[in-house]
């Protein structure tokens, strides 16, 4: 599920925000969150199987998008997400 940030409009005006935004209602919607009543956090530490590849591309992309954010070479070409 892709989250719309115009429609909706985020609190979070923050760099990185819709990339939040979009990891959180993918672990949210997961099996494992759902079924398994497990905390997204267990999640991803026991890299469950329900767990869509999706959601971790996100974190990766999360991940990336925050170290943009410090890497001076890369803050003059945009940070990378969306």
């Amino acid at each position: 599920m892709k989250f719309d940030v115009d429609s909706v409009g985020l609190e979070d005006q923050s760099a990185c925000a819709g990339v939040r935004a979009d990891l959180k209602m993918c672990l949210l919607e997961s099996d494992c969150v759902k079924v398994h009543k497990k905390t997204p956090r267990q999640c991803f530490q026991e890299q469950d199987s329900s767990v869509p590849n999706e959601c971790y591309v996100l974190r990766n992309l999360f991940f990336e998008c925050k170290r943009s954010l410090l890497d001076n070479r890369q803050r003059f070409r945009g940070r990378k997400g969306y």
